[in-house]
Parts: structure tokens; C-alpha cells; sequence
């Protein structure tokens, strides 16, 4: 099992004038930690749980792009991108860019989207639940018709492209991992079986979430799709990641086939947190 690193929570000491280095400090722990990859959320402001639009929140491409320069190994990627922040061929783009630049280490996360309390303020349409599926669905075609040889127009129902021109093209071929976020089991895992490299599931537990696993195998079973070409990941807040109970619930994930979990960069000190779950906890979850 592989650890990652998300980086959810900016309300640092010093903020703002101390994020460009705490930033580069972590990512510089997590690269040399053996962390598999380093993620941001995409949200244009803090979410209410973590001391909501009064707490400082970057964005998060601009971020990725940050620590692309001053990592050499890490995955980075949105954990992750809603279909409304961005019209998909921009988002393909922003990927594209990033994959181009880090050398071939991005991955594009996505899911339906949620906090429609952002889309308010910032004036950005927050269509219907059934909508937003309906544009993710034509979201993920579009990245992968962005990132295949098929630079011809695409015609859906909520996006009309005249042309699906990206050049450059990624590095990673035959296109940058697509890591579907949420657990729905009609819908989301729907499209993780159709379109997805990767879930990512919540820390629900490991009965619930062999249950979902299993939802998702018979969803690949249904669409044709090898369901072992599928990267299952979870999340888990990991408050407790360097004790002997967390390391034995990732055992039972591990055996359930989840290969990567996310912890939070905890503060107020994300570097020397980051370096001790690299040096006593990465070697542990290799392991399993």
C-alpha cells in the first residue's frame, strides 16, 4: 500500500506570507518520504468544517504548479476538481499542462461537485444534481478525446466543441490517470467502471467499503470493463496515522485491494509531520 499526502488546510502560522515555504517544505518531505502523491483541494474557498471563506484558500492548479517545480517524484493531482469550476476542454488543458511541466506526474481527479455555497458567491451556475452527471459524464469524454489522436469536434447534449485541439500533448500516454471521486454506487461508480483509472472512496470502514468495492466490480462487470485495472484508493482524515490501530484498519483495506491512502498534512507543522509518516509509516504500508 502507498501513502499520498493532501494538503487541505491553508490556517498555518504565519499564513499568508508563510504558505510559499511551508508548502515547498512539505511537498520536499513527501518527495523524499516516498509519499506516492501530493494533492490540493479544488475549492475557492475554505469549507465551513475547517473554519469556512474567512480561512485563506489558494487555488488549486496554480498550487499544483508550484510544487511541480520543487518536487521530482510525486503524483499531483485535485482531489478534486468539480465539473462546474471549469469548461472540460480548459480543465484538459490545465492537466495537460501540468503533466507537460512535472515531467509526466499528473493525474486529473473529478467528481460532480457539491459545495454550491462557493457558486453563489462567485456567481458560477450550480445546476440540479442529475445535470451535473450529465456534464460530468461529457466532461470525462472530453478529456478523452482531448488526449487521444481525435482532434474533431464533440457534440453533447450540455457541451459543443468546435474542435478538441491540444497540443502539446501529455506526456503520460496514453493520457494523464483520470481519479473518479465519491462513492455513489448508481452513478459515480457507474462512471469509474466507464471512464476511471482510479475511485476514491471515504474511510467508511472496511465492511463498507468492500461493499462498495463490490458494487464497483459489478458495475465493470456489467460494462465489459477488467475490474483489476481499476486503482482503488481511499481517504482517511489519519489523525492517528503513525499508530499501531491505523496501521492494522489499512491492513484490512489492503487486503480488501485498496493500494493508496490519502492523509491530511496536518498543522501546525505539515513538514515535520510529513517527514515522520515518511520515515516510520511509508515503509510500514509497503508492506501490506
Amino acid at each position: 500500500m502507498k501513502l499520498a499526502l493532501h494538503f487541505p488546510n491553508f490556517t498555518m502560522p504565519g499564513a499568508p506570507d508563510s504558505l510559499r515555504g511551508l508548502l515547498a517544505d512539505t511537498a520536499r518531505a513527501a518527495d523524499e518520504g516516498g509519499f506516492a502523491a501530493m494533492t490540493v483541494m479544488d475549492h475557492w474557498f475554505q469549507m465551513i468544517p475547517m473554519g469556512g471563506s474567512a480561512e485563506p484558500m489558494l487555488e488549486g492548479y496554480t498550487t499544483l504548479g508550484y510544487l511541480a517545480a520543487v518536487t521530482q517524484r510525486l503524483r499531483l493531482g485535485t482531489l478534486v476538481t468539480g465539473v462546474t469550476y471549469r469548461y472540460p476542454a480548459l480543465l484538459a488543458k490545465t492537466v495537460t499542462t501540468l503533466d507537460v511541466l512535472s515531467n509526466g506526474r499528473a493525474f486529473l481527479g473529478i467528481g460532480a461537485a457539491w459545495y454550491e455555497e462557493e457558486h453563489a458567491a462567485y456567481g458560477v451556475p450550480f445546476p440540479p444534481l442529475k445535470e451535473r452527471f450529465e456534464r460530468l459524464t461529457e466532461a470525462l469524454e472530453i478529456c478523452e478525446q482531448m488526449w487521444s489522436e481525435n482532434d474533431g469536434p464533440y457534440e453533447g447534449e450540455h457541451y459543443r466543441l468546435g474542435a478538441t485541439i491540444c497540443v502539446p500533448q501529455p506526456i503520460q500516454r496514453p493520457r494523464p490517470p483520470i481519479l473518479i471521486g465519491g462513492g455513489g454506487e448508481k452513478k459515480t461508480l457507474r462512471l469509474v467502471a466507464l471512464h476511471g483509472d482510479a475511485c476514491n472512496l471515504f474511510d467508511l470502514g472496511p465492511d463498507e467499503v468492500g461493499r462498495k468495492i463490490d458494487v464497483l466490480r459489478q458495475h465493470c462487470d456489467d460494462v465489459g470493463r477488467d475490474f483489476t485495472s481499476i486503482q482503488l484508493t481511499l481517504t482517511t482524515p489519519g489523525a492517528d496515522a503513525e499508530s499501531d490501530a491505523f496501521l492494522s484498519k489499512m491492513e484490512a483495506y489492503a487486503k480488501l485491494g485498496v493500494d493508496q491512502v490519502w492523509v491530511r498534512a496536518a498543522a501546525p507543522d505539515p513538514v515535520g509531520t510529513t517527514a515522520r509518516l515518511g520515515e516510520h509509516v511509508v515503509p510500514r504500508l509497503a508492506q501490506l
